[in-house]
């Protein structure tokens, strides 16, 4: 089969949609004004963002006034735990949250905690789910806040955020979820899921990077994490990125305009990816839930196979995925989401994730199914465990 360039590393990022940059243009070229400007120019770029701020709301069942735009979903995460926390440090100083967080809420929790704040990590079963009981055990009468992710940026497991939701209304906590991965392949309504603070990311959903946005339902009390000047209605200062503001709104349009069909497709690619890696690879192992999990994400741990390696041959023929996190790419250590749901060192560094996109076929699947069976063969004929392993039992 004649070499390709295959990208399955849409949970990392994904391509700008053609859509997307069509509208941003305008605002990198002749519609530069400053939307905090009163004349003519800055009126334009004001009127741009506050449709981009429409259609992020639509896009959440969202009120306009409740959206907030800022630079990352990482500093969108960060706004809401840090700003719950201090904004209500009086009424009490513990968070509750689950050990397989983006690390942009991980970080900000272990910053929290030598501000003096207490943090509850929550275990996750073998497939990554929390259990809602265990959120609700965990709530005492310092709780102020829950964080939960939507669904899971690396193993694509899906949380059961709605139950979550009812039980943080019940004992009157703030609950925040981190839904950069679960926008554009999941249904959203903020008010369904009873959320109190939810972040996304521009570029997760063929939009462009620097660029995401923090719902925050009216009434709640939150501290602000950037000050300076009155933009963002006092309560994200920095004068705005116009551009990617428009672009995040027509991203976010088009996400919920074509969900059902972007997830039939997703969903058809992932089975067929997954089903032929188990028909065509002995000793592989299946991360996330089986079936309550992002319809682009596939990961699997190759026994006796170094997960670098693998990356890197794969690379080779011409193939881009990942082992995790692309904000954790530079550490040596394994994924801390594969050892919450019970893997070992080994087996963890072993794993693969192929995270799917609009811009992948059923071409693409059966390249990667032709090139991946005789790269993990030849990359397990260099270990010694591999050779161990006898009538498909590991003997050692």
């Amino acid at each position: 089969m004649e070499k390709r360039r295959i990208y399955v590393d849409n949970s990392a990022t994904t391509p700008i949609h053609p859509q997307v940059l069509e509208e941003m243009m305008p605002y990198l070229t002749e519609s530069y004004g400053n939307p905090s400007s009163i004349h003519f120019f800055g009126r334009e770029a004001r009127k741009a963002m506050d449709k981009a701020r429409e259609r992020v709301a639509l896009g959440l069942g969202a009120k306009t006034e409740e959206i907030y735009f800022t630079g990352s979903g990482t500093e969108a995460d960060n706004w809401a735990v840090k700003g719950v926390a201090f904004a209500n440090k009086k009424k009490g100083n513990h968070i509750i949250t689950t050990k397989i967080e983006h690390h942009a809420i991980l970080h900000t929790c272990e910053y929290l905690e030598k501000q003096g704040f207490d943090v509850t990590y929550l275990d996750v079963d073998e497939y990554g789910l929390v259990n809602p009981d265990d959120v609700e055990n965990a709530i005492n009468d310092r709780t102020i806040l829950i964080s939960v992710m939507f669904a899971n940026n690396e193993i694509g497991t899906i949380q059961p955020i709605e139950e979550i939701g009812k039980i943080a209304k019940k004992r009157a906590v703030y609950f925040h979820t981190d839904a950069v991965q679960a926008m554009g392949n999941v249904d959203i309504n903020v008010d369904k899921l009873g959320v109190d603070l939810l972040s996304i990311s521009g570029h997760k959903i063929m939009g462009p990077k620097g660029i995401g946005a923090l719902y925050v339902r009216k009434g709640t009390r939150i501290d602000n994490l950037i000050h300076g000047g009155a933009q963002e209605r006092k309560r994200r200062s920095g004068t705005e990125n116009v551009a990617a503001v428009v672009g995040m709104g027509k991203a976010v349009q088009l996400a919920v305009e074509n969900l059902d069909q972007h997830v039939r497709k997703m969903t058809s690619l992932r089975d067929a990816l997954i089903d032929g890696i188990k028909e065509r690879i002995p000793h592989v192992r299946l991360n996330g839930h089986p079936s309550q999990r992002l319809a682009n994400n596939v990961n699997f741990s190759f026994e006796f196979v170094e997960g670098e390696a693998l990356l890197l041959s794969l690379d080779m023929e011409g193939i881009a995925a990942s082992s995790g996190s692309a904000c954790t790419s530079g550490s040596l250590d394994p994924s801390h989401v594969l050892l919450a749901i019970g893997l070992s060192h080994e087996t963890a560094h072993g794993s693969l994730r192929m995270s799917l996109g609009e811009i992948n076929t059923r071409e693409d699947i059966d390249y990667i199914l032709d090139k991946l069976p005789a790269i993990v063969e030849k990359l397990r004929a260099l270990s010694p465990l591999f050779k161990q392993c006898e009538g498909g039992k590991v003997s050692v």
